[in-house]
C-alpha cells in the first residue's frame, strides 16, 4: 500500500506525476471540505509537502495529525509553516533553498538594471510613440556604483557575483561577517545605506528582519540611492518606502515581492520610478522542477530509512 502524502499545495505537474506515481497524494487545497479531509486521513499521513505560496502548516495542522513524521517544504523559505511546533514533536523538517539561488539573484540583477537604467521606461517611450518628439531622458549607469546587499547568504553572495560583474562594488550587511568574502562588512544596515548607491534585501523574513528597510534606512540611502526588494515583503514598513518615494527622498524602487501578496499598493503601481514584478524570483521552470525533484527525493529518503538531503538545521 502506497504511503499517504498530504500536499498542502501543487508543484509543477511534472514533478506532482511523479509524487503521485510514487505515493497516495491528498491534494488538500481541492478538497471541498479539507477540515473533513484531515480527520479521515489523520491517522495516515506521515508527510506533509507545503509550497511557498500555498497553504500555511499551522501548528493546528500539525497537532491534527499524530503520526507526522516530515514536512517537506517546495520552497527555500519557511514563512508559511510553524517551524518551532514541528520540532516541539520531533518532526523533521526539509526545504529546496539551492534550487532557486542563481534565478533569485538574476531577478535581483533584472531590478536593478531595469530600474537605474530605466528599461521599462524605456520600453513604453517607444510603445507610445514618444520618440519621435525626441531622445529618451538619460539614465543611470551601473559601472562605479556601490551596491550593499542586505543578507548574505547563498542568494546574497549570487548577487554580488552578479554585481561585480557588472563593474559594481558591493558591500554587505548581515548577522555576522563572512571571513571567506572579500567585501566590506557593515553591521549596521543604517550605516551600510548612507554609503550605497544601491540597497538590495536578499535577507530572510521573519520577526527579526521585520521592518527593517524603515523610514531611517530610507533616508540614509538617499535621493540619489535606489531600492532593490527580493527577500520577503516583510522586511520593508510599505508606508514609509511610499513616503520615500512619492518625496524622491530615494531615487527608485525594484521590488518583486511586498506585504500584502499579492495586493500591490496603488500608490506604488502608480509611480513611474518603481519597477514591479509578480513575485517571480527564482520562478523559472528549471527552479521549480529541481525543487520538486529535491522535494521528492527527500521524500523517499525518509520513508527509506536514510539521511535527509536538506534538513532544515535546529
Amino acid at each position: 500500500m502506497k504511503k499517504i502524502v498530504l500536499a498542502l499545495g501543487a508543484m509543477q505537474s511534472t514533478e506532482m506525476d511523479i509524487l503521485e506515481s510514487e505515493f497516495h497524494v491528498i491534494k488538500l487545497w481541492k478538497e471541498k471540505d479539507p477540515e473533513a479531509t484531515l480527520q479521515a486521513h489523520k491517522l495516515q499521513v506521515q508527510v506533509i509537502v507545503s509550497t511557498y505560496n500555498g497553504m500555511p502548516v499551522t501548528k493546528k495542522i500539525i497537532e491534527a495529525l499524530p503520526n507526522l513524521e516530515l514536512i517537506a517544504q517546495y520552497g527555500a523559505g519557511l514563512n508559511n509553516i510553524d517551524v518551532a511546533a514541528a520540532r516541539a514533536r520531533d518532526i523533521a523538517v526539509i526545504s529546496t533553498p539551492d534550487s532557486p539561488t542563481r534565478d533569485t539573484a538574476d531577478t535581483a540583477m533584472a531590478l536593478i538594471l531595469t530600474t537605474l537604467r530605466r528599461v521599462v521606461e524605456a520600453d513604453m517611450f517607444v510603445r507610445v510613440g514618444k520618440w519621435n518628439s525626441g531622445a529618451f531622458p538619460a539614465s543611470t549607469s551601473l559601472a562605479e556604483k556601490t551596491v550593499g546587499i542586505c543578507g548574505f547568504g547563498r542568494i546574497g553572495q549570487a548577487i554580488a557575483k552578479r554585481c561585480s560583474a557588472f563593474d559594481m562594488k558591493v558591500v554587505y550587511n548581515s548577522r555576522s561577517q563572512k571571513a571567506d568574502q572579500p567585501y566590506q562588512f557593515y553591521s549596521d544596515l543604517k550605516d551600510m545605506a548612507s554609503n550605497v548607491d544601491v540597497l538590495v534585501m536578499a535577507c530572510p523574513g521573519g520577526d527579526e528582519t521585520h521592518h527593517i528597510a524603515n523610514a531611517a534606512v530610507f533616508k540614509a540611502l538617499g535621493s540619489k540611492g535606489y531600492f532593490i526588494n527580493i527577500a520577503r515583503g516583510s522586511v520593508v514598513n510599505t508606508e514609509d518606502l511610499l513616503v520615500a518615494l512619492s518625496n524622491r527622498a530615494i531615487a527608485g524602487a525594484g521590488l518583486d515581492v511586498y506585504e500584502t501578496e499579492p495586493s500591490v499598493p496603488q500608490a506604488l503601481i502608480s509611480m513611474d520610478n518603481v519597477v514591479l514584478l509578480p513575485h517571480i524570483g527564482g520562478g523559472t521552470v528549471e527552479a521549480r522542477s529541481n525543487m520538486g525533484q529535491l522535494v521528492i527525493a527527500n521524500i523517499k529518503a525518509h520513508f527509506n530509512g536514510e539521511p535527509l538531503i536538506s534538513p532544515v538545521a535546529a
